[in-house]
């Protein structure tokens, strides 16, 4: 079978992904009765031994060693001539894209999502799983298994938003400027594509990961902030500085002199 796969950027491709079970396959028919093997991910670079699944996993996550087409780490055999025209896989660089930092954002925001090793090498006591934690985290995985639309080597669903939401927060764009120009990208797309239609849907797919912020009204002077005990006032009782913008007569309108936006540290950690 072709190995042309572990050379497709986009780790969540249909033939990247049947590419790894081939190797899985590979790995365990080669290596019958093994629990554990050399892990030819770029970040293990065949240096470290993991158990079979978390190979597979680490495949998706990190890629495997572009170079590394012959698997004789793994059990392949091979002769003299080949193994001596085959190229070194020492002090390989990590290529970072963007499908694989999506799935290391989701192994850190649901880590029961891989099987956790301790120092001596023997698994861990599984830890009890929230079924609705678990159903976030499948509904994460499988936005960012599907492709933005059918062909589509670039993105899947997931990468596309991470990446449109960073620009939106990258150059302050306005929710209704982010949904025009989300709306102009959805119809230039295929018309079969997965693009979410709206800010507010894009933020939903979104969720799970922890990368939501909340909006708190904040005094012009900077001396507070309307939140909790103080969230139902209008006016600071200290500098009797205003909540909202005023109009040019005087009237009050419900646009806030100053958003704070709070980051929750808890769901990052």
């Amino acid at each position: 079978m072709s190995r042309r796969w572990i050379q497709n950027p986009n780790r969540c491709a249909d033939e990247y992904l049947d590419g790894i079970e081939d190797f899985i396959e590979f790995a365990r028919r080669h290596n019958p009765g093994a629990t554990r093997i050399r892990c030819p991910c770029r970040r293990c670079n065949n240096t470290l031994w993991e158990t079979i699944e978390n190979v597979g996993f680490h495949l998706v996550r990190n890629g495997m060693i572009e170079a590394y087409s012959i698997w004789n780490l793994q059990g392949e055999q091979v002769d003299h001539a080949s193994s001596s025209n085959a190229p070194r896989v020492d002090n390989v660089e990590p290529i970072v894209d963007p499908n694989d930092q999506v799935m290391g954002i989701i192994q850190d925001a649901f880590p029961f999502a891989s099987t956790n090793i301790n120092q001596e090498g023997e698994d861990d006591v599984p830890t009890p799983i929230d079924s609705a934690e678990f159903e976030q985290y499948e509904k994460l995985l499988k936005n960012a298994n599907q492709e933005l639309y059918p062909g589509c080597e670039s993105f899947s669903v997931l990468t596309a938003i991470v990446e449109l939401m960073h620009g939106k927060i990258k150059y302050r764009m306005s929710n209704l400027c982010f949904d025009y120009f989300l709306g102009v990208f959805k119809r230039m797309l295929p018309t079969d594509n997965c693009l979410p239609k709206d800010h507010k849907h894009a933020q939903k797919v979104l969720h799970g990961l922890g990368l939501g912020y909340e909006k708190i009204h904040a005094c012009k002077n900077n001396c507070m902030l309307f939140y909790k005990e103080y969230e139902t006032l209008d006016t600071w009782p200290i500098c009797n500085e205003s909540r909202f913008k005023m109009t040019s007569q005087n009237r009050t309108t419900k646009i806030p002199q100053k958003v704070m936006r709070y980051l929750p540290l808890k769901p990052r950690l």
